[in-house]
């Protein structure tokens, strides 16, 4: 029987470990720094980590499943892939490059909407007990420093402004204001404040494409989905961090010395307890007996499954395809103008399998085996 701690305050999940040096890139002073070997160690994992060990092994003493997985391979490679996007590059091509450092950055702000998820009351939604488990965490701290690492807190910056920081370093500063708002509107996201009745027919509109029985509380079908989208997004993340970190190394075509890639290796080791907490959880409610409204009990395996069933199709159909469109789209925005744009796009395009179809539209000729 484990005796490892598994009941944990706000503050605890929240704590950093104690730095011999802060992390400060650009001038800028990030989250994170750096032990007494020069190792860099990610915030708030003073007790995060040891917390997630402790629930995964009591979860794994409790129930003796595997814990729930993904494998990176599932999800395609970046478009532009490595190398399609060095020899952009090395065509003065830099815009879809900068581009895409500025999108994954303006996306990573919206890691602080996270603390405002309602939250289901846990203690009732399953017949087992979930008292000291990371499902009874995730509003006491879990949410609010994933929060915290993906958009900052306070005077430290979070991961949204450290994409930032390193595309500033990789180009030279290459832009001269805020390009969220910019990126946003070609993102198609409108991210202004929600009038009240916006908000309701939202609900409304969620609520009309649940796949859970209707008697199981709406809010924590929210919330697991939500949870479910993320872990997905941080699973899939793991091709960014190695596209960005292959492309910001090479000194040959980007600037700094390859500072913008170790900025993102810092990001990469942040994320990481992300995944964990996220697989974690979402394998105890899987191991769980969940209970509706009226009593009725429902199987918790046949609950996740049905709701990752739902985000993994979305995100490798519906999500994929709009990057798709929206990445050739940077491209041919930056090529623009140019007398040979056609022959640039040709060439990259032989280097990987993303082929444009019949219809006009950019489609992954090597993705039909990745959904099964």
């Amino acid at each position: 029987m484990t005796t490892a701690q598994v009941e944990f305050t706000e503050s605890e999940l929240l704590a950093d470990h104690d730095y011999v040096e802060p992390l400060v890139v650009g001038g800028v002073r990030c989250h994170g720094g750096f032990d007494e070997s020069g190792r860099y160690v990610s915030p708030r994992t003073a007790h995060r980590w040891p917390a997630i060990d402790a629930w995964e092994a009591q979860r794994v003493e409790q129930f003796g499943t595997p814990l729930l997985d993904v494998p990176l391979e599932t999800w395609p490679e970046s478009f532009p892939n490595v190398e399609q996007t060095k020899f952009l590059l090395r065509k003065g091509v830099t815009q879809p490059t900068i581009g895409e450092l500025t999108r994954i950055g303006t996306v990573e702000g919206f890691g602080a909407m996270l603390r405002n998820l309602p939250m289901p009351d846990v203690t009732r939604a399953f017949d087992e007990d979930v008292t000291g488990t990371a499902t009874a965490h995730l509003g006491r701290g879990l949410f609010e420093a994933h929060a915290r690492d993906e958009a900052g807190f306070e005077e430290q910056a979070g991961h949204d402004r450290m994409w930032f920081i390193a595309r500033d370093i990789a180009f030279e500063n290459p832009t001269t204001e805020d390009e969220t708002a910019r990126m946003l509107a070609r993102m198609g996201i409108d991210p202004s404040p929600k009038t009240p009745d916006q908000l309701v027919a939202l609900r409304d509109a969620a609520m009309a494409m649940r796949v859970l029985p209707d008697d199981v509380d709406f809010t924590l079908e929210m919330v697991v989905g939500r949870m479910i989208g993320l872990l997905l997004i941080e699973i899939s993340a793991f091709h960014g961090f190695k596209w960005a970190e292959a492309v910001l190394s090479d000194d040959d075509l980007v600037a700094g010395d390859g500072e913008a890639a170790r900025i993102i290796s810092y990001v990469r080791a942040d994320e990481t307890p992300h995944v964990a907490y996220l697989r974690t959880a979402l394998s105890e409610m899987r191991d769980r007996t969940w209970v509706g409204a009226d009593g009725q009990k429902h199987k918790g395996e046949e609950m996740i499954s049905t709701l990752w069933d739902k985000a993994l199709s979305d995100s490798l159909l519906l999500r994929r395809s709009e990057r798709l469109q929206f990445s050739m789209g940077e491209i041919e925005r930056a090529l623009a103008g140019r007398r040979d744009a056609d022959d640039i796009v040709e060439e990259m395009l032989t280097m990987g399998s993303v082929q444009r179809g019949r219809d006009g539209r950019m489609v992954d000729t090597a993705g039909d085996h990745l959904i099964g």
